[in-house]
């Protein structure tokens, strides 16, 4: 049974018995706890922590999730993967344990051809909360285990009672828990002794948990020692069933790896490298982390994550740069991406169709990572090469830990392939010393991060000087103001005094500064004394509710606590913050207006002269619609529609339409800013224009996804507009210039241009592989006899690709013949780096010379790996200097055979 038709059963089975089927909310969620979705009940916090009223009673899901603590260990075991899919089914003070329970029991062992899974009921095993472990149910979870046997039949030694650590789950804070019932499957005898879960979770796998949450924490120290402070008023459940895992169980394969959704781009990655998976345990592990990180990598960028250097952008750089390593240790020296990621789309489309439609912007992020990536091996081999000759030089057996960071941290070189590759030319990295680097770094980074904010100093800190009053804000008053200093803040730590040159943050009792929030960033400006002292502000923030801290540059003088000072806001900075921030209102209502009511705007980020903004929509926007709302927001500007706030209380504003985004939290007082009336009306704490015609001009600079169901546009306005306008108008004239066609003919000229150019391409590919061709007849007479052998080995010079000397060796092959047994071996160095690839026939074969053990011999020369086939085999290394030696050794290995 295919991933996607398991993943249709569960939802038609759920919601045919009354559950609302809710879509996978993006890997990139709205928690500041988390990197990614890593659960399928994250989206269904608000409600269990009762933070928000459930829409429904009742709901499924099928939910995209990454875990990235198993990085390491994917391809390792056979459970690992980053990313997969969890099943879920959820009741908020619906039905409990029976329902669960019952639930289960007919979709699991239904059969398939009504709609179940089809598993047989008498290989289902379940565990429960076992007795004496919490005070209020000494017997433990026996409801349970009776329901299991009045639902399901299933004999009590097939229903075990197991311990907090698997049988108990909360949150790891305080709020909702309970005890949980796991669904095992026996896999057989030959995964494992018998027993059940308790003895061997190899051959009893777990499919599905359920949790019954019923009681209400009020401390939680670890996983199984927290404090049970009564039960819940209204009881839930919450459901997980691994896609995965059940996949591999219907398909009756192994592992994960080998589902239908997985085991193609291993397929796809053994024929590029002439390997077979499953015949050596090294090369399946590199096998299983391809087939893994090209499809995390895909649901990654799917959901709107590019490559970077920190965070969710890290996560995904390491996926991408995982996988192409892989590749080349499996000895494909050639681009690998675009091989494999086609194949792991046309096998998630039937399940994400998104990613059919949204495949052009994610293979060219993937594309160009792998070739930056390929760079940085380049450099930083070589780096790594010398660094490794001075430690040999100097008689040291161990590579340095700051050598190894560096090479991290400045070449971007992986610290797993500076390890391996260290251990081939015979040497150990210092980890300790490489981890301990690490770890200053990462603190030093949140540092920074917790400094943006709160300038190091501690919540205690700000509530001592937010006790002397709150800070009055007059920032949609006025752009300047007399205040007096109420506190200064230095590393975390309040002191009396700044002086000159010195950096912190004040604190005044009144300011015109705004702070920044609600996506508009923070003004910038100066607060001077009477003396002539200067502050110059670079941030301005709200560490306390009700508190407004400046991060200040003492420019010139002292400022002390209590001193008198005039508080100015840079006035062009502020006008075009509005214009920015008035504008992203306009193009909200904009899209509303072109798409419909539905395109509700889920975050947003502007300064001065930009604007971006993301809304719920599924797919791109063609060029014309971004025309038409481009079209309708320079209509609003034109219209001088006039820009108005009011103050109400929260269901005043909603009665009058006002629009609340998604993610922010409300007091029940609200600010209500309209352009133009009803056109826009929403709840809004930021600076504004007072006519819409003061955004100036708008032009859309940008289109994309930021994850399933969420795009994202940009936009200019005011002069920063006007100037990419022009620059837009000089692009095109020099282009016109260049190709001799008038801005209207462009786009013909260029296509033309285009065809003639890929045209000329694939006359340069089919010359380049009919050169290395034209010498294959002169080439056969070359071939000798090693000890009764045919043997034919040549350099084919540099600049040949894998590809064609593939082509080459297995011509010479057929052209030899099989009346004799022949190997013949080819090389090339592309880019600096060697190629080789080796061909038997039948008759080397049967004599017991294989191509990968032969090729093994060549790249062992060439300081490098390889394997394949028994019959085509590919290697490589770094030496490309040792061609001619390689190809003598796979002879002199012929001679001893």
């Amino acid at each position: 049974m295919e991933t996607a038709e398991i993943r249709r059963r569960w939802l038609s089975f759920f919601e045919g018995s009354g559950h609302t089927v809710v879509p996978s909310a993006p890997l990139v969620y709205d928690d500041p706890n988390l990197l990614f979705v890593n659960a399928g009940m994250v989206p269904f916090k608000p409600y269990f922590l009762g933070q928000q009223t459930p829409p429904w009673t009742r709901a499924t899901s099928v939910q995209k999730c990454v875990r990235t603590l198993d990085i390491e260990e994917v391809g390792k075991t056979t459970r690992h993967g980053t990313f997969f899919q969890m099943n879920g089914n959820f009741s908020f003070g619906d039905y409990f344990k029976e329902g669960a329970i019952t639930n289960a029991w007919k979709l699991i062992t239904g059969s398939q051809q009504e709609g179940g899974l089809g598993f047989d009921p008498d290989k289902i095993w379940v565990t429960v909360l076992g007795p004496g472990l919490l005070p209020h149910l000494p017997d433990g979870d026996e409801e349970a285990a009776s329901l299991w046997r009045e639902i399901a039949g299933l004999p009590d030694e097939r229903i075990q009672r197991r311990g907090l650590e698997d049988n108990y789950w909360h949150m790891g804070v305080p709020g909702p828990g309970g005890p949980c019932s796991e669904i095992y499957v026996d896999r057989g005898a030959e995964f494992g002794p018998d027993g059940g879960p308790e003895v061997d979770e190899e051959r009893f796998l777990e499919i599905w948990n359920l949790v019954f949450m019923q009681e209400v924490l009020s401390e939680v120290r670890s996983k199984v020692d927290f404090d049970v402070a009564g039960e819940l008023p209204s009881k839930n459940i919450d459901t997980g069933m691994g896609l995965e895992r059940v996949a591999y169980l219907l398909q009756g394969v192994d592992n994960l790896y080998e589902i239908d959704e997985v085991y193609p781009v291993i397929e796809r990655a053994e024929e590029m490298s002439g390997l077979t998976y499953g015949n050596d345990e090294r090369t399946d592990v590199q096998f299983r982390v391809v087939a893994d990180h090209v499809r995390s990598g895909l649901m990654l960028m799917s959901d709107g994550v590019t490559p970077g250097n920190e965070g969710r952008g890290y996560v995904l750089r390491r996926l991408l740069r995982r996988a192409v390593r892989s590749m080349r240790l499996l000895g494909v020296q050639d681009p690998t991406l675009p091989a494999l990621l086609p194949v792991s789309k046309d096998v998630m489309k039937a399940s994400y169709p998104e990613l059919e439609a949204d495949f052009g912007r994610i293979s060219q992020i993937a594309y160009a990572e792998e070739e930056a990536f390929r760079r940085t091996l380049a450099s930083g081999t070589t780096i790594l090469d010398q660094a490794v000759k001075r430690a040999k030089d100097n008689g040291e057996s161990k590579l340095a830990g700051d050598q190894a960071f560096a090479l991290h941290d400045t070449y971007g070189f992986p610290i797993d392939l500076t390890l391996e590759m260290a251990a081939e030319q015979g040497l150990e990295v210092d980890r300790d010393g490489f981890t301990r680097l690490m770890t200053e770094q990462r603190e030093r980074a949140k540092a920074d991060a917790r400094a943006k904010k709160s300038g190091h100093a501690s919540t205690e800190v700000w509530r001592e000087l937010r006790d002397q009053g709150p800070t009055d804000f007059l920032a949609y008053e006025t752009l300047s103001a007399e205040a007096s200093v109420r506190g200064l803040v230095v590393d975390g730590a309040t002191v009396p005094a700044l002086s000159q040159g010195q950096r912190g943050m004040v604190v005044l009792d009144r300011t015109p500064f705004y702070a920044e929030s609600g996506g508009q960033i923070a003004d910038e400006g100066v607060i001077e004394t009477a003396s002539g002292a200067i502050l110059r502000v670079r941030d301005v923030q709200r560490p306390v509710k009700g508190l407004i801290a400046h991060t200040v540059e003492v420019e010139s003088g002292e400022f002390t606590v209590g001193t008198a000072v005039n508080a100015q806001v840079d006035p062009e900075w502020r006008v075009q913050a509005c214009q920015a921030h008035s504008g992203t209102h306009v193009v909200h209502a904009a899209l509303r207006q072109v798409l419909g009511p539905t395109a509700l705007q889920s975050g947003s980020y502007n300064k001065p002269g930009y604007l971006r903004l993301d809304f719920a929509w599924n797919s791109a926007l063609s060029p014309e619609t971004r025309s038409e709302i481009e079209e309708v927001a320079n209509l609003a500007l034109r219209q001088d529609l006039p820009v108005a706030a009011a103050y109400m209380t929260l269901p005043e504003a909603r009665e009058a339409g006002a629009l609340a985004l998604f993610g922010e939290t409300y007091d029940e007082q609200v600010r209500v800013v309209e352009i133009g009336g009803p056109w826009s009306r929403e709840l809004c704490g930021g600076t504004h224009v007072r006519h819409s015609s003061q955004i100036g001009a708008l032009t859309l600079t940008g289109e994309s996804s930021v994850g399933s169901g969420s795009r994202r546009i940009e936009a200019l306005v005011g002069l920063d507009a006007l100037q990419f306008l022009g620059r837009e108008r000089a692009l095109v004239s020099e282009i016109s210039g260049l190709v001799g066609a008038r801005p209207e003919h462009l786009t013909d000229r260029i296509g033309q241009l285009l065809a003639r150019l890929k045209e000329a391409e694939k006359e340069i590919t089919t010359m380049r592989q009919a050169a290395v061709m034209s010498d294959a007849a002169s080439l056969v007479a070359s071939a000798k006899d090693v000890n009764g052998v045919t043997w034919l080995g040549h350099d084919a010079g540099a600049g040949v690709s894998g590809d064609d000397l593939r082509r080459l060796v297995t011509d010479l092959r057929a052209r030899l013949g099989d009346e004799r047994a022949t190997v013949v071996a080819a090389a090339s160095a592309v880019k600096d780096r060697p190629v080789v690839v080796v061909a038997t026939n039948q008759g080397a074969r049967d004599r017991g010379v294989k191509a990968g053990q032969l090729v093994k011999v060549a790249a062992q020369t060439l300081g490098g790996g390889g394997g394949g086939k028994d019959d085509l085999a590919q290697g490589g290394g770094q030496d490309a200097s040792k061609i001619g030696e390689a190809l003598t050794q796979i002879e002199q290995a012929l001679g001893s055979a």
